[in-house]
């Protein structure tokens, strides 16, 4: 059986600064579309739906991110802001060789870190969790060696 992770979403308010968001993390816009119409409905189970979509893609074209802003129906729960042990979506994580370098790129778009500093794994990996924009929790892993 062969299986493929496609894609990753996020439903976001602002998609403008959540693409340029990922844009300066290093991912790639695949292309804008508004998605709506019955079908659109079907799929997620929402009805008579209207969502702009952003398709970002890793550069090396293994990995999406659809970033998703609902127009219809209105967004009914918010946990951006959940804690890291929260159930559900827990982040999404992404392999940098410099996250130093990263890191003080994403900062100039609110990035925060979730603890006091990068944290080392023996002579692994260096690790860290961000606040992105809209509270979006978001790894960052470098690979040490």
């Amino acid at each position: 059986m062969a299986l493929r992770l496609d894609n990753i979403g996020i439903v976001v308010e602002d998609l403008g600064a959540a693409v340029e968001f990922f844009r300066e993390l290093g991912l790639e816009l695949e292309g804008r579309a508004t998605v709506e119409g019955e079908w659109a409905g079907r799929v997620t189970g929402l009805g008579d739906q209207r969502v702009e979509v952003a398709m970002m893609r890793t550069p090396d074209g293994h990995g999406r991110l659809e970033l998703s802003r609902f127009l219809a129906p209105p967004v009914v729960a918010d946990h951006r802001n959940a804690p890291v042990n929260a159930l559900g979506y827990l982040r999404v994580m992404f392999e940098v060789d410099d996250i130093d370098e990263t890191l003080a790129r994403l900062r100039r778009y609110g990035a925060q870190l979730v603890s006091t500093d990068v944290i080392q794994y023996e002579a692994a990996y260096r690790l860290c969790y961000i606040r992105g924009p809209e509270g979006i929790l978001i790894g960052l892993a470098q690979e040490l060696g």
